[in-house]
């Protein structure tokens, strides 16, 4: 099994938070980024390949991760138009060091507790985080369910759908379906949306499940202000 940490994106949201580094770099508590929280509970639980992709401060990121000392073998692969296409496009320039595995894939500015990721990688089918008992997001991800079965997501939905998070675990058969309807996404030139986008497009061949994380810390810090408030959970949650 494989992480991916999708990490080439501006983060322009930020402000001036990220003028000399990527978003994942930011400080969320006195001893952690985001990036080094997700790196040390994938090395917590035994994970040791992590395929990273990079696009902005590229060199700072690399170093940044080995400066850690954790116990992870390291494919970085940068998209090199970061710039101009989505990270759909970062996963299909990742395509070749993510085949034929089973793959936890996460979003870079992505903070969740230790229990929800055991969850995800004690799930016996691929998932991806909902919350059953969180608002529906304006302008954010949820997921169209029907049963305990994933058939689209996107900012769009709002119909019979939960709250959802760039959080998953991928069976190798269904990531490999995925994957593909990425691949041919990128090459018909549709490399500025979401790579969701292609899921909807398979969704019934490619069966994601969701696992509900309710209440718990699992959320994507986008905004100074969502930064705030999640540093703030964690320190309730995971206090120093």
């Amino acid at each position: 099994m494989k992480a991916l940490i999708l990490n080439s994106g501006l983060g322009h949201r930020m402000g001036d938070i990220t003028k000399t580094h990527p978003k994942c770099m930011t400080e969320i508590s006195e001893k952690d980024t985001i990036l080094s929280h997700q790196l040390k509970l994938v090395a917590e639980k035994g994970l040791r390949e992590v395929v990273m992709t990079t696009g902005y401060y590229d060199e700072v990121l690399v170093e940044y991760c080995h400066s850690l000392g954790l116990p992870l073998e390291y494919t970085f692969i940068k998209n090199p138009i970061y710039d101009k296409t989505n990270y759909i496009y970062s996963i299909y320039c990742a395509r070749e060091a993510l085949r034929d595995d089973d793959i936890i894939m996460m979003h870079g500015d992505l903070v969740f507790e230790a229990h929800v990721f055991d969850a995800v990688l004690n799930s016996p089918r691929s998932c991806m985080t909902v919350s059953s008992t969180l608002p529906l997001p304006e302008k954010d991800f949820k997921a169209v369910i029907h049963g305990d079965k994933i058939e689209k997501v996107g900012i769009e939905f709002f119909d019979d759908a939960m709250a959802a998070q760039p959080l998953y675990k991928l069976c190798r058969e269904d990531w490999a379906v995925w994957l593909d309807k990425i691949c041919e996404f990128c090459e018909t030139d549709n490399r500025k949306c979401y790579a969701e986008n292609a899921f909807n497009q398979v969704s019934d061949k490619c069966n994601i499940y969701t696992l509900d994380f309710k209440d718990a810390l699992c959320g994507e810090i986008d905004t100074p202000e969502d930064l705030g408030v999640i540093s703030a959970w964690l320190a309730r949650v995971e206090p120093v």
